[in-house]
């Protein structure tokens, strides 16, 4: 079993930055792909951000890169998400989620941003944008 929790969340005006942290506990030696999601009411939930633990290496949607940067600190086992130049478009429930994969790296590939391909997932942290 694996927990994930995130937080950070906020309310924030537009062109404005949040951090969000998501922790990493339990039964993590096998699992080494993070990745965040969000979700805005009425929508389905998106990839945003994803990053190999190992390796180090991200990836990004074209939507937010350039915006969002993803990162991980080994040690803690803590994954963050820094968001800046946020825009209402930007508001929602960001949730952080795990897979592993044998693979050293990770390479541009859509599927790393579908939650079908995670295993486990935080609660949400709820980010909003106001204009």
């Amino acid at each position: 079993q694996v927990q994930l929790v995130e937080s950070g969340g906020g309310s924030v005006r537009a062109g404005g930055s949040l951090r969000l942290s998501c922790a990493i506990s339990g039964d993590t030696d096998r699992w080494n792909v993070v990745a965040w999601f969000r979700q805005a009411p009425g929508l389905e939930r998106q990839g945003v951000a994803v990053i190999h633990f190992d390796s180090g290496v991200t990836d990004y949607p074209d939507s937010v890169k350039g915006r969002f940067t993803i990162s991980r600190d080994n040690a803690r086992r803590t994954v963050f998400l820094q968001l800046t130049t946020l825009e209402p478009e930007d508001t929602g429930m960001y949730y952080c989620a795990i897979t592993r994969t044998i693979a050293r790296r990770i390479n541009r590939n859509a599927n790393w941003f579908l939650p079908v391909t995670y295993n486990y997932w935080g609660q949400g942290t709820q980010v909003t944008v106001f204009s």
